[in-house]
């Protein structure tokens, strides 16, 4: 636990006192998840609980995990599939993905598995990385699936990064947009009403009571009124005004309305609480299922080859998040795998105070083109977003005022 003696200045609601799980490497400062589409600058985020005996809700689920009957789960789960479950030749399931290592394992057990015929789905990353992209072709050719995915409008995602980081330092919004908007579509508009994502949040940093059930909240890929989306920060409205974008322009990153959702009676589960969901055995998988294969070497910003592979700006993603929060890539991973008895906190810990937020510099200065950024700029706003509660100067450096140990 760190309590800083002056007040400063904190942002975001983050708490302003800093705690450490006792079991894994994440903080309070871990923001929950909530729908990207209300996200704004002045939004109050709500943040990772950790108990009185300091222990986070992820590693308190790992508790209640290791106690379920996972044979009634998978009971459970037949009876899902079989009402879904058609025999005319046509979709009965739909798993969104890009071939990773996750999107491989919930496609492959259901089709091979459990003898369900799924659509897969792919909002496509911004910039492939090779790996990415051969990765994303073994899945469809090597797993063997259908698969449609959405080439969106390249310089409208562009103008949205760029929105987004200007407005809310958060460079991934429009990817997270398409990834979990674009399946609840397919399914209206194909009428497949059964969408499976993998594991729920509150495995990571949500509330241990989602876990409770399979199906995701429908506040998070749902809309009802366009007047009260806000994409990158900036209101329909002003997109419209300021941005000279129109509805078409924008329809990609929607949500589906709540009625078209309701007519085709649209449901979006968590295999993962079928399943006894574990990443590093989804790697396993992927790889004798459908060819996955890791990096070359160590993806920046961490010690791991193997997670979130395919888009040349997922490492902003990780260092930005670093910046407003004071977590990086190394602290998400590291704690998942403390959980899975692949790594020991005393291990975890070294790891994240080595890699934690290096900066993502293999493919900066070719998504600052895309994006249209000055390199410079972007480093400004980074300066501007970071909380002082977090962060202090020191010989003109920035440095973290509170470091796990």
């Amino acid at each position: 636990m760190n309590k800083i003696s002056e007040t400063l200045k904190t942002r975001y609601g983050l708490p302003e006192e800093v705690v450490f799980c006792k079991r894994c490497t994440l903080s309070n400062q871990r923001p929950t998840s909530t729908p990207e589409f209300i996200n704004t600058p002045d939004r109050i985020i709500k943040t990772l609980h950790i108990d009185e005996e300091g222990v986070c809700d992820p590693c308190r689920y790992l508790e209640q995990k290791e106690n379920i009957n996972w044979d009634q789960r998978e009971k459970e789960l037949l009876f899902l599939l079989d009402t879904h479950r058609r025999n005319d030749g046509y979709y009965d399931c739909i798993v969104p993905g890009s071939g990773g290592k996750d999107s491989c394992y919930a496609s492959h057990i259901l089709k091979y598995k459990y003898g369900m015929h799924p659509l897969t789905v792919t909002w496509p990353p911004m910039i492939y990385t090779d790996i990415g992209w051969k990765n994303f072709r073994r899945w469809i050719d090597i797993g063997g699936f259908d698969n449609i995915s959405f080439n969106y409008n390249g310089k409208i995602h562009s103008l949205l990064t760029k929105i987004s980081i200007e407005n809310l330092l958060h460079p991934f919004q429009p990817f997270i947009l398409g990834q979990k908007n674009l399946a609840p579509k397919i399914a209206v508009k194909y009428n497949i009403p059964l969408v499976f994502y993998g594991e729920n949040e509150a495995e990571y940093q949500n509330p241990i009571a989602d876990n409770e059930t399979s199906m995701r909240n429908r506040s998070f890929y749902a809309m009802k009124n366009l007047n009260e989306i806000f994409l990158g920060g900036v209101s329909v409205k002003e997109l419209f005004e300021k941005y000279k974008l129109t509805l078409h322009d924008i329809q990609s990153y929607l949500p589906p309305d709540v009625p078209e959702l309701e007519k085709t009676k649209v449901e979006v589960h968590y295999l993962g609480y079928y399943t006894k969901w574990t990443p590093q055995e989804a790697f396993y998988y992927a790889t004798e299922n459908c060819g996955f294969q890791v990096n070359p070497s160590r993806t920046e910003g961490t010690y791991t080859k193997y997670i979130s592979l395919d888009d040349r700006i997922d490492g902003f993603n990780y260092y930005t998040m670093y910046i407003k929060f004071g977590l990086g890539r190394t602290t998400i991973e590291s704690s998942q795998e403390i959980r899975n008895k692949h790594l020991t906190r005393e291990e975890a810990v070294a790891l994240v105070r080595r890699f934690d937020g290096e900066f993502p510099m293999q493919y900066f200065h070719e998504i600052m083109d895309f994006i249209g950024m000055k390199p410079d700029y972007f480093h400004e706003l980074c300066d501007k977003f970071r909380p002082p509660h977090l962060w202090k100067k020191e010989n003109g450096d920035w440095k973290l005022r509170h470091k796990i140990s």
